[in-house]
């Protein structure tokens, strides 16, 4: 297994997030409703793994399998619903930080709570940290392991969401939200 890698936070990872959602947008014009920077990269001053994490909402999911071949078409890896968390996942690998690219409805649970987490991290540098130092800690023992480093930030997402009051609480999503 690969090793899990943290970098420090790059203040140009808005700016590359602003440019890929700029190409996203056009290359699956007409149909994406909104387009938010989610993830550790999303978070001022947090480490994270190398790749911009974009969700993109669309206007309806029935679009979902020709948007996807527009994307594979443009050079996007599809790797399907991993989660059953309506989330399809999308990669391209680009120099120095790829993108992870998630296409969902507006109705979509995972991505609700993302915004919740990346809106609560991004207003408590205190938890930020305590993410961060979760993340690096889980990255060392993980030796390589996703399900690991991914499973072992669980509990800690579950208790921001929990404890994070919202307009409307978003359900808990199936799978993994980072």
């Amino acid at each position: 297994m690969s090793r899990i890698t943290l970098v420090e936070y790059d203040p140009l990872w808005p700016s590359l997030f602003e440019a890929r959602a700029l190409s996203i947008t056009a290359l699956l014009s007409p149909f994406v409703r909104e387009i938010h920077h989610i993830g550790s990269t999303a978070i001022p001053g947090l480490a994270a793994k190398p790749k911009i994490d974009i969700d993109a909402v669309v206007a309806d999911v029935a679009e979902l399998p020709g948007l996807s071949a527009r994307l594979c078409n443009a050079g996007y890896t599809f790797h399907g619903d991993p989660h059953a968390s309506g989330l399809w996942t999308f990669t391209m690998a680009t120099l120095a930080y790829g993108t992870r690219l998630y296409l969902c409805g507006d109705d979509n649970a995972a991505h609700a709570a993302r915004l919740v987490l990346r809106d609560r991290l991004r207003d408590a540098p205190e938890l930020a940290s305590r993410y961060e130092a979760l993340k690096r800690q889980l990255a060392e023992q993980a030796n390589g392991d996703w399900d690991i480093y991914t499973h072992g930030k669980r509990a800690f997402i579950d208790e921001i969401l929990a404890t994070t009051e919202t307009k409307k609480a978003p359900p808990l999503p199936a799978g993994p939200l980072y």
